[in-house]
């Protein structure tokens, strides 16, 4: 379905309103969604990384939530081309990146991330580290191909958290984001299939939201009061689209509850289609419930932009545009805060000022290329 131009008014009217997440104000609607593009050598994010988020700032995307960056902790990532949010060339390489940012009119928040178990041992930056995460399990089941979890190594995951979050104020950017989905280590202890401890920080929904509450937690002492939190979750793992952390809206707000109560400011309900309904009898989706249930703004997701879901765009499939119609009402009965738009941004970096100036037939379809470059 094609975007009309009647339809690009009313996004600019509806998209153009701004919208407070705790102390920070975001002067619209419109989120860029994380996404990895392992273009920062050495982990430091460099002059092209800048332009590339300044970029679209400038063209009106009112925040910006970077690629995922690796927290201070050995075994947190493993790739040398992934940014990281610790060292002193790696936190100067992004305290420009939030001042070009900044100068462009946007704000910003960096994603800190821990991959867990998706790890595979040998692989840069920390070639010795072993892969870990609650229970030494891999989210397509595998076993033994990490560790299990010590209470030594939550503490230490659980403090580079906290002072990667620290760092961020402390060099201008406008909150943190913590990745809790997709299958990796936060994801890993909030969802049964990866996690089968048998002490505190596991079990039950809520023992299994532990070890994230306590992230929360310390990240929330390590910041300003005003300083959002944000927390991306999803039902969905890489190598299980179709698992899910709770079947019922009561089994979602136990997962989420612990969180809330934890510090966290908005929630990133990452879904891989947002106009899909989370559960029956509602049309409610994953964001909406998670507003009901919190009472959290919070963020949409999911092929915003895009016709069809990511598995065919990254296969190189047509991905015609949609229509954003459905889009536009959820966000005006409140049933989301704002709207996080991925894919569409890279091919298109100039689609938030496009669509907030009506100009939405001058859109361009996303092409699985745009990956593959940093335009």
């Amino acid at each position: 379905m094609t975007v009309t131009a009647s339809t690009g008014s009313r996004a600019a009217e509806i998209l153009s309103r701004p919208v407070a997440l705790n102390g920070l104000t975001v002067p619209n609607r419109i989120a860029m969604a994380p996404m990895t593009r392992m273009f920062s050598p050495g982990g430091v994010p460099g002059e092209d990384v800048r332009s590339y988020y300044a970029r679209r700032a400038a063209a009106g995307v009112g925040l910006i939530v970077t690629e995922g960056t690796y927290v201070g902790h050995a075994s947190a990532g493993q790739s040398d081309r992934v940014p990281r949010f610790h060292g002193e060339e790696q936190l100067a390489g992004w305290a420009k990146v939030a001042e070009d940012v900044h100068a462009a009119g946007g704000t910003i928040v960096p994603q800190l991330w821990h991959i867990g178990m998706v790890r595979e041992q040998g692989q840069a930056p920390y070639p010795d580290a072993p892969a870990m995460g609650p229970s030494g399990i891999r989210t397509d089941g595998t076993e033994g191909a990490g560790k299990a979890m010590t209470q030594s190594d939550l503490d230490d995951v659980i403090g580079a958290f906290a002072e990667a979050a620290a760092a961020a104020e402390r060099i201008g950017f406008d909150g943190v984001e913590l990745h809790g989905a997709h299958g990796y280590l936060l994801d890993q202890f909030l969802w049964a299939g990866t996690n089968r401890r048998t002490d505190a920080y596991g079990g039950d929904p809520v023992a299994r939201t532990r070890f994230a509450a306590e992230i929360v937690a310390a990240v929330r002492a390590s910041v300003s009061p005003e300083f959002p939190v944000i927390f991306r979750y999803s039902q969905w793992k890489q190598d299980a689209y179709d698992a899910r952390l709770a079947e019922t809206p009561q089994e979602l707000e136990a997962i989420l509850a612990p969180l809330a109560a934890a510090g966290v400011d908005v929630f990133h309900a990452s879904t891989r289609r947002h106009w899909i309904a989370e559960f029956d009898d509602s049309d409610l989706n994953l964001a909406g419930w998670t507003k009901k249930l919190t009472g959290r703004p919070t963020i949409t997701v999911g092929s915003v932009g895009l016709d069809g879901d990511f598995l065919q765009a990254f296969a190189g499939q047509g991905a015609p545009l949609q229509g954003i119609d459905e889009l536009l009402d959820r966000l005006e009965r409140d049933e989301f805060d704002m709207v996080a738009v991925g894919r569409a941004l890279l091919q298109d970096p100039e689609w938030a000022a496009k669509v907030l100036a009506g100009r939405t037939d001058e859109l361009k379809p996303y092409d699985a290329s745009a990956v593959k470059t940093l335009s």
